[in-house]
């Protein structure tokens, strides 16, 4: 296991909290390897199977098969990038929607995702989305 943990800001610590509550579905304060590989992508950190037993493996200290919030608190900071800026982050997370890569986030592309995510979004919540997010109507 590594050891090395970096101390987290709080803005960080609220993201990966928020992270970690919204695919904690049953509010159990614990997530799957499923509900994990789901929080890691939209991250902008997608894994392979292996990858994601390998972090349960290390992550999950008490041996249950489950990650518990502090113990994915603990995890990540072992394993966030020190220099990742907030503008890096968000650059990284936009280019997991814009599948096409065509500087855009269509509302073909933002549905694909929340399906991925597995969400099911009305045509309603795309368009309101849509409209939240394209200020400049293009």
């Amino acid at each position: 296991k590594q050891t090395h943990m970096v101390d987290l800001t709080k803005e960080q610590k609220d993201e990966l909290c928020s992270a970690f509550h919204l695919f904690d579905r049953d509010n159990d304060n614990r997530v799957s390897t499923k509900e994990l590989g789901a929080i890691m992508r939209s991250l902008g950190h997608p894994l392979s199977e292996n990858e994601l037993q390998q972090i349960i493996n290390e992550a999950d200290e008490d041996n249950n098969g489950t990650i518990e919030l502090d113990e994915f608190l603990s995890m990540m900071s072992r394993r966030m990038n020190v220099g990742d800026s907030v503008e890096e982050e968000i650059k990284a997370v936009f280019q997991q929607f814009d599948k096409n890569n065509d500087g855009m986030i269509s509302a073909a592309e933002l549905r694909y995702v929340m399906n991925i995510m597995g969400e099911s979004p009305s045509e309603q919540d795309i368009e309101k989305m849509m409209s939240v997010g394209d200020l400049n109507k293009d």
